[in-house]
């Protein structure tokens, strides 16, 4: 059992997680988006080419404990929901939502997702398709409850409140029966998340910028035998003024019906991953990340769950099945 000062603990780390990582500080850093280990099954929330491509009605909900025990950690939840459309199906149409909350942040946005796809061979069933994403953000920071050095600190008189900002995006993305690969910027668009006339015009209020995240993710299934198949991925972020973040992760799939894995995020954790095909339609997936770097000492790793529902409005999405 872990031993530590929770007074410390939130002073000195909350403070740095919520402003280095959501909102910015006083110097040019940064935001960056929600992680998720179980990207593979959740890539709709970065990439609105994949809506359709299931060419199910697919429902997504996601839920994350990230750093447990630790005071004011990330907590997010997610929910998606895209079916293909058109006459021929060549088009797909979804919905996300991200609620993200990280010490006194809470960023949630609600999106559209629309994709068109190009059917490029009928043996393998290979789609490249093009997406676009547009909805909006909303953000809400209460200073209260913070443990401020210096109540009268100008930069902390001006809360957040409800703040609404547009978001774009666009993505591409191509599959087969056994391949995928994509790359998406989902937000496009550099909002800041502060007024400068709410602050008197002074110089911290024009460098709380979103910046664009980059995501490229790519994965393929193997068949070992009849009965066991091998599914490695990978997801790459990049955004300018944070670190570069590289997931790696493989899971064994077993009779199609049992999921077992792990994961390593680059200089951040080593996970583990399991999932169920529960009947036709429905998936569950469960994910444990143990964190690598020192901040392991204040928390008890990472928790996150999904399940994912799919409705089958023809007989031949039954007989061919997507692991991805």
């Amino acid at each position: 059992m872990k031993h530590y000062n929770r007074n410390i603990s939130y002073h000195k780390i909350l403070f740095v997680l919520a402003f280095c990582s959501i909102i910015g500080i006083r110097t040019a850093q940064s935001q960056q988006d929600p992680q998720y280990t179980q990207y593979m099954y959740n890539t709709q929330i970065v990439n609105p080419a994949y809506a359709g491509s299931r060419e199910v009605l697919s429902f997504g909900v996601l839920g994350r404990m990230q750093w447990v025990d630790l005071d004011g950690a990330p907590r997010t939840g997610t929910f998606t929901m895209n079916s293909p459309v058109g006459l021929y199906d060549n088009m797909g149409l979804g919905l996300s939502v991200v609620y993200d909350q990280i010490g006194p942040s809470t960023e949630s946005n609600a999106v559209v997702d629309y994709s068109y796809s190009i059917q490029l061979a009928r043996r393998d069933i290979s789609r490249l398709s093009f997406g676009l994403k547009a909805g909006v953000d909303m953000l809400d920071v209460d200073y209260t409850k913070l443990n401020i050095y210096d109540p009268n600190d100008p930069f902390f008189q001006s809360p957040v409140d409800n703040k609404i900002q547009p978001q774009v995006g666009a993505g591409i993305y191509y599959h087969t029966q056994k391949f995928y690969a994509g790359f998406s910027v989902p937000n496009f668009l550099n909002s800041k998340h502060f007024d400068e006339a709410s602050l008197n015009n002074q110089e911290l209020a024009s460098i709380a910028v979103e910046r664009l995240h980059y995501f490229f993710i790519t994965g393929y299934v193997f068949d070992l035998n009849p009965s066991l198949k091998f599914k490695p991925a990978t997801l790459v972020k990049f955004v300018s003024g944070a670190p570069l973040q590289w997931d790696l992760s493989a899971n064994f799939l077993i009779n199609e019906k049992i999921a077992l894995g792990g994961s390593y995020r680059w200089n951040a954790s080593i996970s583990a991953m399991m999932g169920f095909q529960v009947s036709q339609g429905i998936f569950i997936g469960l994910a444990y990340d143990y964190q690598s770097t020192a901040i392991k000492d204040y928390s008890n790793g990472s928790y996150e769950a999904l399940i994912r529902f799919d409705i089958f409005n023809k007989l031949d999405k039954i007989l061919t099945p997507r692991f991805f």
